[in-house]
């Protein structure tokens, strides 16, 4: 299992049920594709998403993976979190509106197939400072220090050294 490309695309989304909106983005792709919706408002960069998934890739290959499945352990790297109900609390999908950030990995371009469902709108990648602080426990101090983007980067690389 390898990484060959990513590309990370950036919607406004209305949920009505997370399940059918999952069961649709898996009837575009095909079985060795990988399209992964993550909740937008919770990550500080294309760079935090990257790096979250070569370390899930990373730990397939190591067989330090925490999850069965590779889009599980992709949420739970993006997250910086062990567990899989908190990575989907501050990564998963909500009924309703949410911005939308889809990690496309070993796809071809589905941008047309995915804005047919959702809105595209980039602007939903730029962070929220506060908000981010918030989602993952950064206190004002470790901001002073390190960039966001940082500071998440590192607790994602941290889970490796932990467990």
């Amino acid at each position: 299992m390898h990484m060959d490309n990513i590309q990370i695309l950036g919607f406004r989304a209305t949920i009505n049920s997370v399940g059918e909106t999952l069961d649709l983005i898996s009837s575009i792709k095909n079985d060795d594709e990988i399209i992964q919706l993550l909740n937008a408002d919770s990550i500080a960069s294309e760079k935090h998403i990257i790096h979250g998934v070569n370390q899930a890739f990373l730990a397939f290959e190591r067989g330090e993976n925490l999850a069965k499945d590779i889009s599980v352990e992709i949420v739970l790297r993006c997250s910086a979190q062990r567990q899989i109900s908190k990575a989907f609390k501050l990564l998963g999908l909500k009924e309703g509106e949410m911005n939308l950030c889809a990690v496309l990995i070993n796809c071809k371009d589905y941008t047309s197939e995915l804005s047919s469902i959702f809105t595209p709108d980039e602007n939903v990648l730029n962070p929220d400072v506060e908000s981010l602080q918030k989602v993952y426990k950064i206190s004002d101090l470790e901001v002073e220090t390190m960039s966001i983007e940082d500071i998440i980067i590192d607790r994602i690389t941290k889970l490796t050294v932990d467990y």
